[in-house]
């Protein structure tokens, strides 16, 4: 199971840290959730994860249904056993990867029937099957199947969606039993309609889970109406419990999201970006191809402690992009999974010392700045 202990919140802002607890350890909130889609994090060992301060992954238990499947997982150990990591899990139970496919996927009240991307064989999964999968994964944290709609969606047709949600939900919460591991948390969707989004999140605390998450979003919306929805989603949630916000992941994204109470994040970005030679620094968004670097041996970030920018030089890592080894996209991934870990790590320190406003305006206003600098310099 888990346990959540809300240690504080910032007294002007109002956000809140804490530590969960789980049968794989604990994991300190906010949190940032590096992706490992095929019990991986891309380019990245589970020694690489710890020493930029990961504490808690996630995995797709879809993708790990697909190929190699739940059961032989179960058989050889358990997903922590097999992917080599000792931390908390959390499993998405496959609705987003699902809504990925829609375009061959047949949904009914029961649950959906759909080709697997990997070899077309028929694949059908139902609320009661979502929560197999994830049992025989041995998750810690098991999330509920869920109907994701699409951006934009016709009303009607996310009022339906926010229905089957919820009766979804409702499958998922009695196939698990409450106290049994692995804990279970509820998904609130409804577009970005406000109304939707209060109903749903009202429904899902009323069936009751161990944590509440906020999906359906960065599917197309526009980022305001994202931040609003994340809002009016966390002001129906219980404050006592884990609060997540599923596949959000700018830094912008994380501070904001942070601020309007959420927990827990997850984002493919710091690795997917490091693959397109793209690094997060403290001096801003680096283009590792771009010429100016070439002869630049200064670190990719003076401020990490990562392996990449306290043992390489950024004309160096540029090297190895324009010659297309795969040490660039490993160094750098590392770089980005460890600014990520470090930007949650100061805003959780800034919320316990009372001062997260200030860190969010300071780190925003040097973002901004690096950004305006980089555009004259490419002009």
């Amino acid at each position: 199971m888990i346990r959540f202990e809300l240690a504080g919140t910032d007294a002007a802002t109002g956000v809140r840290y804490g530590e969960a607890t789980t049968p794989h350890g604990s994991f300190r909130t906010p949190a940032f959730m590096p992706v490992g889609t095929q019990a991986t994090v891309k380019s990245q060992t589970p020694r690489d994860l710890e020493e930029a301060g990961v504490e808690i992954l996630l995995v797709n238990a879809y993708h790990m249904e697909a190929r190699p499947g739940s059961e032989h997982i179960r058989s050889l150990g358990g997903l922590h056993d097999f992917m080599g990591w000792s931390g908390p899990i959390l499993t998405d139970s496959g609705g987003y990867q699902i809504f990925s496919l829609a375009d061959c996927v047949k949904k009914s009240e029961n649950g959906v029937i759909f080709q697997c991307h990997i070899d077309g064989r028929r694949m059908e999964y139902t609320p009661e099957h979502a929560m197999k999968v994830q049992q025989n994964l041995g998750t810690d944290i098991a999330m509920a199947f869920d109907d994701c709609p699409a951006f934009p969606c016709p009303p009607a047709e996310l009022r339906r969606s926010v229905d089957r949600t919820i009766r979804w939900a409702e499958r998922c919460r009695s196939y698990l039993d409450s106290g049994s591991p692995p804990a279970l948390f509820g998904i609130v969707q409804g577009g970005i309609d406000p109304d939707l989004r209060a109903e749903c999140a009202r429904e899902i605390r009323r069936i009751g889970f161990d944590g509440y998450a906020i999906g359906g979003l960065c599917v197309g919306e526009p980022i305001e109406d994202m931040r609003n929805t994340v809002r009016v989603s966390c002001e129906h949630l219980p404050s006592d419990s884990l609060r997540y916000l599923m596949g959000v992941g700018t830094p912008h994204d994380l501070l904001a999201g942070i601020e309007a109470g959420v927990d827990m994040f997850d984002c493919v970005m710091p690795t997917r970006s490091a693959r397109n030679a793209l690094a997060f620094t403290s001096q801003g968004l680096k283009r590792m191809r771009n010429a100016q670097w070439a002869e630049d041996l200064s670190p990719l970030d003076p401020e990490c402690p990562c392996v990449a920018c306290t043992r390489f030089s950024i004309a160096y890592l540029r090297h190895l992009y324009i010659s297309k080894e795969m040490l660039a996209g490993i160094l750098v991934s590392t770089h980005n999974i460890t600014f990520y870990e470090r930007l949650l790590q100061g805003a959780r320190r800034a919320a316990q010392e009372n001062r997260f406003a200030q860190f969010r305006d300071d780190w925003l206003a040097r973002w901004n700045e690096a950004t305006e600098r980089a555009a004259l310099s490419n002009s």
